[in-house]
Formats: structure tokens, C-alpha cells, sequence
């Protein structure tokens, strides 16, 4: 394990732990993400509130574990070759910490590329269409005239929801029997398209019956229930 004081971003988040895993994140549909994941995983790590009211992310500090500004970021003193590994992007932290413990992505090299495909399809489709859709209708967007933006991200998230009932037939999880980081990806989405963007009724959810069975049984979950509000509010 390595000193993590020489890492700019210890600066303006100290590591009472710096043996653990360090998280720096918010609890938004991506940051809950990586919570979620390292609760169900038990790995301990510390979490760092990232406060955009402040301005945080766009800080010297956090730009040093994150170029894009966004959460969540992670810096994990015992990485690859026993050297300390920065890494951003919710969906490398998920495939790093999978592998990293051996849990929640399947080890058969076909079955863990079709879990990836799921992890993408959150990545490129259900993230920002979802958000595109929350813009339009619980942010600034819902004062544009036109009727078509609104209604594309409306259609999209259909389509995508649809996509996804499809796979969830007859399945306890998006790979079947096994719980995995495609659920983790997928679900802090619908989770805000429901409760935060609250654009259930827009969309006639309940008529997706597959997702809303998956989506209840991964709420129960005590691991899912315990990363959803880390870091906790200041």
C-alpha cells in the first residue's frame, strides 16, 4: 500500500483511512453506482461528499482523479501491482471493482461480455436519455415551446424501457439468475426517472411489469438500501 498524501485530491479530502479505498462522489444515479457496488462487494472504503453548490468538481483537487469533472471517482490505495489506481467514469468502477473481487460479473468470457453489453446499454442509452428526458420535464427544458424535444426523450425512454422488459422476461436479473453489475448500472437510473425526474406517470411505467418487478426486488436489497445515501448529506 502506498501514501496517498502525494495525491492532489487528499489535499482537499483528507483520508482518515488511506488504507481503505477512497470514494469521492454525491448520491445521484451514477454516484450511487459505485456505493452500492462497494456495500455489495464489502470492500471498505471512505466517502468523500463531492459538493457541486460549491463548485467542487471543477477544484484542482478533484480534476487530479477526475478530467471530466463528474462523479463518482474513486482512489484505491491497493490497485493493480499493489500500487495505488485513481479511477473515473461509473462504469470503469464497476468493471475495476468486479474484478478487483471476483463478485457480480460472471467469469464464463461470454457471459461476462454479455453483462458489459448491459453495463454499456445503461452507459450510452438509459443515462442520457433518461437525463434528457429529466431536463425536459423537471428542469429548464420544461419551458421550451417546441413539443419535439420533450417528446423524443419521451419516445426513447419508452423504447429503452421496453428494451429492457423484454430482457427481464421470465428472469430474476438482466443476466438471468445472477445479480450483477448490469443491475447496479441499470436500476439507480429507473430509480430516478421514478422518484427524482418523477416522470413515472409520463411514461405509463407500470405497464412494464418486468421492470418494475426487477426494480422492487433490487430496492430490497440491504446492500442497495445502505448505498444509496453516501455519502451522506453534510
Amino acid at each position: 500500500m502506498s501514501n496517498l498524501s502525494s495525491y492532489a485530491v487528499t489535499e482537499k479530502w483528507p483520508a482518515t483511512h488511506p488504507e481503505r479505498l477512497q470514494l469521492y462522489s454525491l448520491p445521484t444515479p451514477n454516484g450511487v453506482k459505485a456505493s452500492i457496488m462497494l456495500e455489495e462487494i464489502e470492500l471498505a472504503y471512505e466517502p468523500h461528499r463531492v459538493d457541486f453548490g460549491r463548485g467542487d468538481q471543477h477544484t484542482p483537487e478533484f480534476l487530479s482523479v477526475s478530467p471530466n469533472n463528474k462523479i463518482p471517482a474513486i482512489l484505491d490505495p491497493n490497485g493493480p501491482h499493489g500500487q495505488p489506481l485513481a479511477l473515473f467514469e461509473s462504469g470503469a468502477i464497476l468493471l475495476y471493482l468486479a474484478e478487483k473481487s471476483g463478485q457480480l460479473v460472471p467469469r464464463d468470457p461470454a457471459e461476462r461480455l454479455k453483462c458489459i453489453q448491459w453495463l454499456l446499454f445503461q452507459i450510452g442509452g438509459i443515462g442520457p436519455m433518461f437525463g434528457q428526458l429529466g431536463y425536459f420535464v423537471k428542469f429548464d427544458g420544461k419551458e421550451v415551446q417546441d413539443p419535439r424535444p420533450r417528446r423524443r426523450y419521451i419516445d426513447e425512454t419508452l423504447r429503452l424501457l421496453g428494451v429492457l422488459d423484454r430482457q427481464l422476461k421470465d428472469k430474476d436479473w438482466i443476466m438471468g439468475g445472477q445479480y450483477s453489475i448490469a443491475d447496479i448500472a441499470v436500476f439507480p437510473w429507473i430509480r430516478g426517472m421514478l422518484e427524482f425526474y418523477e416522470a413515472g406517470p409520463l411514461v405509463d411505467f407500470e405497464q412494464f411489469t418486468n421492470v418494475r418487478r426487477v426494480y422492487d426486488a433490487f430496492m430490497a436489497r440491504p446492500a442497495v438500501q445502505r448505498g444509496l445515501d453516501i455519502p451522506a448529506p453534510e
